[in-house]
């Protein structure tokens, strides 16, 4: 695996001898960090910084979900900053899988969300949908925690778990779960769109080829999946974010590529860190600065009016902001 001595406190977190039947539980749920070496899911790989960025990602998601089943949540705050929303993830993913498997209706989500994860509320609500893919159950089945209009982001983890656990299938065979109804389907691309970026080992050139390989109608979301991934996750140098734009201009989605580095950078600033990495990303799949980029996503969402909380809302608060994105440029 590429890079794993940069980040030693991902090795910190130990899970202690399990005697109880519901240690035993948590120990049968835990993670393997070696889960994260994109190599074992034969996955494209390349020379350099890209698949390192990508691994560390997938290892603090590892560790914040282990970080969950050994009760020791509170050691995600020792991470470095840029890591903690991947880390924030897994402990919702493990949370929610505790909540599915024991039917406490989100009791332990909940308490995530309002409390350490009060400022990744993004992130952890991608987790609370990974975990529905892992359990292979419908996405929002039986969950009673989630933001009514962030919940929806759990069918964008959804469609990243499912496709990162089955990629022959989702990306090879560009097949749909039959899970989903018609109105998560454009969520799902989103989140496959995000794998994408992990497939493909953060290469735009690779990346386009492959959702050029998708029907029409399933590209813009999933070009919106991959532009948030470039500019959350990183693994592109910033010639290559050019390409990635100019490739979705001649797809046809400019627009899309926007709106999902503007989430991106959103998201960041909300979790209170923006690196120089995603800081550049925006300005060059937006054209604006960090704070400008993010504020459209607010005056879309304030422009929804008195509590938004359908699909077609979550729609529409991104399509404002491509909007006002495409009269920026």
């Amino acid at each position: 695996m590429g890079d794993t001595g940069t980040l030693p406190f991902l090795n910190q977190l130990r899970i202690e001898p399990i005697n109880s039947p519901a240690q035993g539980l948590r120990r049968l749920l835990s993670k393997d960090p070696a889960e994260a070496d994109l190599g074992r899911r034969r996955f494209r790989l390349r020379a350099g910084q890209a698949r390192a960025t990508l691994e560390r990602a997938e290892r603090s998601h590892i560790f914040g979900y282990n970080a969950v089943l050994s009760h020791e949540t509170g050691k995600i705050d020792d991470l470095p900053a840029e890591q903690r929303g991947f880390a924030y993830e897994g402990a919702a993913m493990a949370c929610a899988t505790l909540d599915l498997l024991t039917m406490s209706r989100g009791r332990r989500a909940h308490e995530l969300l309002a409390g350490l994860a009060v400022r990744h509320q993004h992130a952890a609500h991608l987790g609370i949908g990974r975990a529905y893919a892992r359990l292979r159950l419908r996405p929002l089945w039986g969950f009673g925690a989630c933001h009514p209009l962030l919940r929806w982001l759990a069918v964008d983890g959804f469609g990243f778990q499912r496709s990162l656990t089955h990629a022959d299938r989702m990306v090879g065979e560009r097949s749909m779960p039959d899970l989903l109804t018609r109105a998560h389907r454009a969520i799902f691309d989103q989140g496959l769109g995000r794998l994408l970026w992990f497939h493909d080992c953060a290469c735009p050139e690779d990346v386009a080829a492959r959702v050029a390989e998708f029907p029409a109608g399933r590209r813009a979301d999933l070009w919106s999946g991959v532009a948030f991934a470039a500019t959350y996750v990183g693994g592109a140098e910033p010639d290559e974010l050019c390409g990635l734009a100019a490739h979705a201009s001649a797809d046809g989605f400019r627009a899309h590529v926007s709106q999902g580095a503007a989430f991106a950078i959103a998201t960041r600033l909300q979790e209170g860190h923006v690196s120089e990495q995603a800081a550049h990303a925006v300005q060059l799949l937006t054209g604006a600065e960090p704070e400008q980029a993010a504020a459209w996503t607010d005056t879309a969402l304030i422009a929804l009016g008195h509590d938004p909380h359908t699909h077609e809302d979550f729609q529409a608060w991104h399509a404002h902001t491509r909007r006002a994105l495409t009269r920026r440029r």
